[in-house]
């Protein structure tokens, strides 16, 4: 079931693309947001369907209102239907109730096949909305490993996969994954470990972003006002962010258990079953996804229709909404040919 919101969560503007709003329902109470943005001229493009990493949600990643900061509308201008969504628990979709207690005392809230049921129910509306079989589909870093899953269980829908500075299962050094690792039993979670969910400042969202640039001032890598609006937009997006001191936003951590789980070689997925064209990008300083990762992608998608890998050099994890000069061009560029192909 899709119901359309008919006052925009937040609001975009251009003058040659139209965006609506939508709340699809997944199961169990959950409601998923979903974001539409599409040319006013109609054309026969692929639609795309876009998904945020582990912690700012869609809007904050992909659609903010400012010059560089909207990766839905480059595509979108190039005449694909392009549609975001928010996964259980991020951006504008269900919080679920258990992101209000002790996070100590819970599992890791939101694991990889509860939002591929989540992908499924988006999935379903947005082809029956373009009256299409199948859609493209692209992740940034944990919205691509959630995506590979998916597309290795409904592989019939999915045309193009495009994998995003992502994880992929293979056993190799992930550094984010030290303090989660039970050194009594290595490739295994530490009891407790990492928690039912996170909260994020808008100091934290950037930190990684400002650690990860090569040059002393960050703005001018990328704009300051760019930088500022995608932590405020992913804040706000919590309606319980202004309780705390600074506001934050809770984020689940199942997304952690689970890269964890694929950066020790924990199958999460078959990718043998991914039959899509599969585009692998890395940003060459990013610090989430590892060379290993694109080469045993590369190996590993041994039914998909094509492979291609492209790496952004001197580009960061933020490529995206980094400066056109800084890898924001450039993944464009791959993503455009990709889709057209």
């Amino acid at each position: 079931m899709a119901r359309k919101i008919e006052a925009p969560i937040y609001e975009t503007s251009s003058a040659d693309l139209t965006r609506s709003d939508y709340r699809i329902e997944s199961e169990h109470g959950v409601s998923v947001f979903v974001r539409c943005v599409e040319p006013k001229k109609k054309v026969s493009a692929v639609p795309v369907l876009l998904l945020h990493g582990a912690r700012a949600g869609c809007v904050a990643s992909f659609d903010l209102d400012l010059p560089g900061g909207s990766l839905t509308a480059d595509l979108a201008l190039t005449g694909h239907p392009v549609y975001l969504m928010d996964a259980r628990g991020y951006g504008y979709s269900t919080r679920l109730d258990e992101m209000s207690r002790d996070p100590d005392q819970l599992p890791p809230l939101v694991r990889s096949d509860e939002v591929v049921t989540d992908i499924e129910r988006v999935v379903e509306f947005i082809l029956r909305d373009t009256g299409r079989n199948r859609l493209a589909v692209m992740g940034w870093a944990t919205g691509s490993q959630w995506l590979a899953h998916f597309s290795s269980v409904r592989p019939d829908l999915v045309s193009h996969l495009i994998l995003y500075n992502s994880l992929w299962p293979v056993r190799g050094p992930w550094p984010m994954g030290d303090a989660l690792e039970d050194s009594r039993h290595p490739g295994h979670l530490r009891p407790g470990a990492p928690g039912g969910y996170g909260r994020a400042t808008a100091e934290s969202l950037l930190g990684r972003w400002e650690e990860s640039i090569p040059v002393s001032d960050p703005d001018t890598w990328r704009d300051p006002d760019i930088a500022a609006e995608y932590a405020r937009t992913a804040t706000t997006a919590d309606p319980m962010a202004a309780e705390s001191d600074p506001p934050s936003l809770r984020t689940p951590l199942g997304a952690m258990a689970d890269s964890f789980l694929l950066s020790r070689g924990h199958r999460l997925f078959d990718p043998a079953k991914i039959t899509a064209n599969v585009l692998i990008v890395r940003s060459e300083l990013d610090f989430w996804s590892r060379q290993i990762d694109v080469d045993a992608a590369t190996r590993d998608l041994t039914h998909a229709h094509s492979v291609h890998a492209g790496i952004l050099p001197g580009a960061t994890h933020f490529a995206h909404l980094d400066r056109p000069e800084h890898g924001r061009s450039r993944l464009i560029e791959l993503l455009t040919s990709f889709l057209s192909s």
